[in-house]
């Protein structure tokens, strides 16, 4: 994946002064053992760490003035072990800016009630200890996450790394940058939207950079350079010729690959995580990126066509989400209306992401009438299946909205001879005419993101952590 630091999460214990310090050690204790073992369990994508036990006002509030400061922390963990009573969280969790996930546990996993005493009782209160706590963060209105169950289960395990998953790409959006060459496609409406409001909720920059920037790029990369990669290349994908004669595709192969190092260089040393192409602006370029934009998605970096800077930034966001698996540019094409075999068919003039992938993806070179260019290099497979979401952004004036359904993708029912590109089908789980019915009233766009690697849960999480609607579709 480009460009992800490595992040942890601290995980701060709820206790107070009341119980005595033998009881504030052994909370101290049983925090540690805790968070081992979630760093042990396998479910983790993240390490936690242990940072201390909240008792104080003042001890809660540097902690997380600490946090907001410390550029690896992705964001904290809070559990209540005993009564902590809530007022001494309100300034530290008023000034936290990082993401805030509630684990509602406790230590053991039942009632010992052959034992059971008021000492257990005193040490072991998150049946009540987590509701006040839990009240103040309600009363502050938080957009936190509440996990209930015990620290041992590996479903809870399990929610806890996907929610660090969002935590991250919460963090990481505000170092999205997305460089649009050339603007967007003249007239189209759902892919415009307001950058600077996106930059202020979302953290995005979106700069353009003229094509003739680009093209000088282009023009500086090695060709020896290209050569090999040629060479690396044919390991991953089969080179398939087709009816053109062998001078031609390799040389149209290897422009794709000379377009790929030149964006990949050029958003490298600016910074950028992801961008934008435009068929209508390709002066200078002898192709329209294609087999280059599908490998940079490959290498984890955001990508939407016409100039579609949401749905580029969007799909760099979910990659992280999803650590860059089986996350793809969209862009719904047809449908399949009849009975018992209702489907859209997924696809783009080039530009689909191979982690979609079913099946080994072949380099093809064939003619393309948009953009008046040579015939692009491009990578053709058929996408998977299994449940997925499609997800949109759509800036509505007043606001963002985050827009979903869930999805089961699947293969197409006979082979597509004419159709040279990549494809993917899906079905809303809502039912075609359901779903569809419900992304046209809420005006979801064309261009989405297509995850089999995120889910609906984790999609709700990021809403919340910007304040963003999140409409899902059901």
């Amino acid at each position: 994946m480009s460009n992800v630091k490595e992040y942890k999460f601290w995980f701060v214990t709820g206790s107070q002064f009341l119980y005595g310090p033998e009881v504030l050690e052994q909370v101290a204790a049983d925090s540690k053992k805790l968070v081992a073992a979630l760093n042990d369990s396998g479910k983790l994508p993240y390490p936690v760490e242990f940072k201390t036990v909240g008792v104080t006002a003042e001890n809660i509030t540097e902690t997380m003035k600490a946090a907001n400061y410390d550029d690896s922390v992705a964001g904290i963990i809070t559990w209540a072990h005993t009564f902590s009573p809530a007022k001494n969280w309100i300034r530290g969790t008023q000034l936290l800016n990082k993401p805030l996930l509630h684990l509602a546990t406790q230590m053991l996993d039942k009632i010992p009630y052959d034992t059971i005493d008021f000492d257990y009782m005193n040490l072991n209160q998150s049946a009540h200890g987590d509701r006040e706590y839990a009240f103040i963060n309600a009363r502050l209105r938080l957009n936190n996450k509440i996990i209930f169950g015990h620290w041992g289960d590996p479903a809870i395990q399990e929610q806890i790394g996907k929610w660090m998953s969002v935590a991250v790409a919460y963090n990481e959006s505000f170092k999205i940058k997305i460089v649009t060459f050339a603007d967007k496609m003249r007239n189209v409406a759902v892919t415009d939207g307001d950058k600077i409001e996106a930059q202020i909720k979302l953290g995005w920059t979106v700069d353009y950079w003229g094509v003739g920037d680009l093209v000088a790029y282009v023009d500086a990369i090695d060709s020896h350079t290209i050569d090999d990669l040629y060479t690396a290349l044919q390991d991953k994908y089969d080179f398939v010729r087709g009816d053109n004669d062998a001078a031609k595709y390799e040389h149209h192969v290897k422009y794709q690959l000379r377009e790929y190092l030149a964006i990949k260089q050029f958003m490298d040393e600016k910074g950028y995580s992801g961008f934008t192409t435009n068929f209508e602006d390709l002066v200078g370029l002898e192709q329209l990126p294609g087999l280059a934009v599908q490998l940079l998605m490959a290498d984890g970096y955001g990508f939407a066509g016409e100039g579609d800077w949401k749905t580029a930034a969007l799909t760099r966001l979910l990659k992280i989400v999803g650590h860059n698996q089986a996350t793809a540019f969209m862009e719904d094409y047809t449908l399949d209306l009849r009975k018992g075999h209702e489907a859209i068919l997924g696809s783009h003039m080039l530009e689909v992401d191979p982690t979609i992938a079913s099946d080994k993806p072949r380099i093809e070179v064939h003619p393309l009438d948009i953009g008046g260019k040579a015939d692009p290099a491009r990578l053709v497979f058929t996408g998977r299946t299994g449940d997925a979401v499609d997800v949109t952004l759509a800036d509505y004036g007043d606001e963002f909205k985050l827009i979903s359904y869930d999805v089961t993708g699947n293969k197409p029912e006979a082979e597509t001879p004419y159709l040279p590109v990549a494809k993917q089908l899906w079905t809303p789980k809502a039912g075609l005419k359901a779903g569809a019915e419900g992304w046209l009233t809420v005006g979801g766009g064309h261009h989405t993101t297509l995850s089999f690697a995120v889910d609906s849960e984790q999609l709700r999480d990021l809403a919340n952590m910007f304040g963003l609607t999140y409409v899902n579709i059901q």
